[in-house]
């Protein structure tokens, strides 16, 4: 009697088991059914996508990239890196010629340093509408904020001193005539890009940054997209560019950005 009611019992599991499998599969199934639905109509379907991209703002310029995670058909999890140099709109480049060549690196009038930065930050990515079919164009919010290193490396001149020797210098009381005098002759161009950096100061901050960003992929396996958006970035010390110009802590521009990738 035991023996039969053990039996029973172990079919009867048996069969739950082998019914919560099959409505398993049967999920499972109607699920993919869905999403190749949503996906012929036109929604972005992938589990995760990486991007590499430019950027041009209207105070300088950035290369980034970019990693999203898949939540839902209508949010994706991101995260980015980006790199990239603030310039300030008062930069004039002279050159200095003789009989008609030039001679020496042009310069940048009045500069007393580069401003460099690297942000990393997370957000979202939000579905605004989908493509309609494989060959339109989806278009996404993108949002979220971070941290930012800015780095000023001095701006360094390459002149010729008072024995004819020529130097590198950077700005200083000692010589502010010498970055103030746009014909100063002894200045004979900007030097190589690489002085500097073992001068460089590092100051911290954050930023954020809003977007919409234009998919124009054939393929939802290739992520083609223009990007437009506005960046705010906030440092703990003021970051001056110009000898003439206050430096200043918060930074706010708009950007236009070209982004490459793939999803799967």
């Amino acid at each position: 009697m035991i023996m039969l009611l053990c039996a029973t019992t172990g079919l009867v599991f048996g069969q739950d088991q082998q019914k919560t499998r099959n409505q398993k599969k049967e999920e499972h199934k109607q699920k993919i059914r869905q999403l190749i639905k949503e996906e012929e109509e036109g929604a972005l379907i992938f589990s995760k996508q990486s991007a590499f991209g430019i950027k041009l703002n209207t105070d300088g310029y950035g290369v980034f990239y970019e990693h999203g995670k898949y939540k839902d058909i209508n949010h994706t999890g991101l995260w980015w890196l980006e790199l990239g140099e603030r310039k300030s709109q008062k930069e004039e480049k002279l050159t200095r010629g003789y009989n008609g060549f030039e001679i020496g690196n042009p310069f940048i009038f009045g500069k007393i340093n580069n401003f460099y930065y690297f942000k990393a930050g997370i957000g979202q990515q939000r579905l605004i509408g989908g493509k309609g079919n494989k060959n339109g164009v989806a278009v996404t919010a993108i949002y979220g904020a971070g941290l930012s290193a800015g780095f000023l490396k001095p701006y360094y001149l390459s002149v010729q001193d008072e024995t004819g020797n020529i130097v590198d210098v950077k700005y200083s009381a000692a010589n502010d005539s010498t970055f103030r005098d746009k014909g100063n002759s002894i200045i004979l161009g900007a030097s190589g890009i690489s002085k500097g950096f073992s001068d460089a100061k590092f100051v911290p901050g954050a930023h954020a940054r809003v977007a919409l960003r234009f998919d124009y992929g054939r393929y939802n396996e290739l992520l083609s997209a223009v990007e437009v958006g506005l960046n705010a970035e906030y440092y703990s010390k003021n970051m001056q560019i110009m000898l003439d110009n206050e430096g200043k802590k918060f930074f706010f521009n708009a950007y236009v950005a070209l982004a490459f990738g793939k999803r799967k």
